[in-house]
């Protein structure tokens, strides 16, 4: 190689190499050594002359000699390690003194002893490997300082947005500020990320604040019922998070159409939801169960059921508990008629369709998990954002008016958090209703 790294890539400019020694003769042999790789040389004959140099150029490796006087070698590159930190250090010894040279390791933390007399192509490839690690440092630093610039320019593009944008981003950055502070985990930031997304689709869907999630809940609680295991919980209580993604594409009309009252190409459209939503979700690994059971969400027990027309064991339970969530939920909300139906009536409907729309053990499951809802209500009570206090802990989903998720359930309110969701209840000039047990969480006393 006949070129000298280049520790600056984009300045384009030759390294600058120092060499210190108090022999003129080891200075000379080592500028024509190194001069044809095309770097900038100078030379110093004491440690102090090179620190001078160092304050007036900036340097990108510097080779000293161990023996020197008044300064040696280790003392001149513990000074070069504390004023240029990023400075290649590399020490030239003659000696066999292997204390001084652990001093010089350990004071000046060199990164490459030499060892007179060199050998000329084992020091071009010394301070060729040396220089070559010092572009890879400042590469690294370049590449992040411009990834930094990025992210600040990116976090600058929503200020160009209409109203309407603005005002969703404001709300979903309130959102994620509290959620930062409430989830540590990568699950539960990850499954709490599908419930700010369910709470978009429920913006654009107009219709009650929380469904997704309410449908998702129950899911989740029949498949526990049904002994379905953890992973399998997961996955049904992320597909009701979703089940509806599929309909995002949807016309305003037909959005918030009744099934009922859906004819010809309207229920085409319609019938397609459950493929459109598996077609989005597939794509993310953690979200390929999960798909399944949305695609198999309007399927049927007795085979009569769509796109895929299942039936008996191929209709799997998981995907049950989650078609028997939302029909429950569907039919109160005004999506399967143009009247909504109370809880009771649609507990009923359910019940109808035991042994034919869904397994038998599924709806047992499902009024199994709805008793157990009304029982843990009356552990709670209701309060407003006034009422709330350090050490509550939060028995239901705590949303905003426009049905963004603000906490989970189980959440146990700090000082920090009560301010905040104060704050966010005048801002908004909202009350919002939360749900906390009646007990508090023992909280962690602060340190002395």
């Amino acid at each position: 190689m006949n070129t000298c790294p280049m520790p600056a890539a984009p300045a384009e400019a030759p390294a600058v190499l120092l060499i210190v020694d108090d022999e003129p003769a080891i200075l000379s042999s080592l500028r024509r050594l190194l001069r044809p790789l095309g770097c900038k040389v100078l030379t110093a004959e004491s440690g102090s002359a090179g620190l001078r140099l160092l304050e007036q150029e900036e340097v990108d490796l510097v080779i000293s000699d161990m023996r020197m006087p008044e300064m040696d070698g280790a003392q001149f590159l513990e000074q070069v390690r504390l004023h240029w930190p990023d400075t290649v250090r590399f020490l030239l010894t003659g000696y066999a003194d292997i204390n001084a040279t652990i001093a010089a390791i350990n004071r000046g933390e060199i990164h490459r002893y030499i060892a007179k007399p060199w050998e000329d192509q084992g020091m071009l490839l010394a301070v060729q490997d040396g220089l070559r690690r010092k572009r890879l440092e400042q590469e690294n630093k370049r590449l992040h300082a411009l990834i930094l610039g990025q992210n600040q320019a990116l976090q600058t593009l929503n200020t160009g947005l209409e109203a309407r944008v603005t005002a969703r981003t404001q709300e979903l950055a309130q959102v994620n500020g509290m959620l930062e502070n409430a989830f540590a985990e990568l699950q539960k930031n990850f499954l709490l990320s599908i419930n700010v997304f369910a709470g978009l689709m429920e913006l654009r869907d107009g219709s009650m604040a929380g469904y997704s999630r309410q449908v998702a809940t129950l899911a989740k609680s029949i498949a526990h019922q049904l002994k379905l295991g953890d992973a399998t919980e997961q996955d049904v209580h992320i597909a009701g998070l979703l089940h509806e993604v599929g309909k995002l594409g949807f016309p305003d009309g037909l959005l918030h159409k009744p099934v009922s009252l859906l004819r010809g190409e309207e229920q085409q459209i319609f019938r397609k939801h459950p493929l459109n939503a598996e077609a989005a979700l597939m794509p993310l690994a953690q979200l390929q169960r999960a798909a399944k059971f949305v695609r198999a969400q309007h399927e049927r027990l007795d085979g009569n059921g769509f796109p895929d027309g299942l039936g008996g064991k191929d209709f799997s339970l998981g995907a049950q508990a989650l078609a028997v969530a939302a029909d429950y939920f569907a039919m109160q909300s005004g999506r399967v008629a143009e009247r909504r139906y109370s809880a009771d009536e649609a507990l009923a409907m359910i019940r109808g369709g035991a042994g034919t729309r869904y397994g038998i053990e599924v709806v047992e499951a499902c009024m199994s998990a709805l008793k157990e809802t009304q029982a843990a209500a009356a552990n709670d009570r209701l309060i407003v954002s006034s009422e709330l206090e350090e050490g509550m802990v939060l028995s239901r989903d705590l949303t905003s008016p426009k049905g963004a998720l603000l906490l989970a359930a189980g959440y146990v309110f700090d000082a920090r958090v009560v301010r905040q969701v104060s704050e966010f209840a005048r801002r908004e000039n909202v009350k919002l209703p939360l749900y906390v047990l009646l007990t508090k969480a023992a909280m962690p006393k602060p340190s002395v």
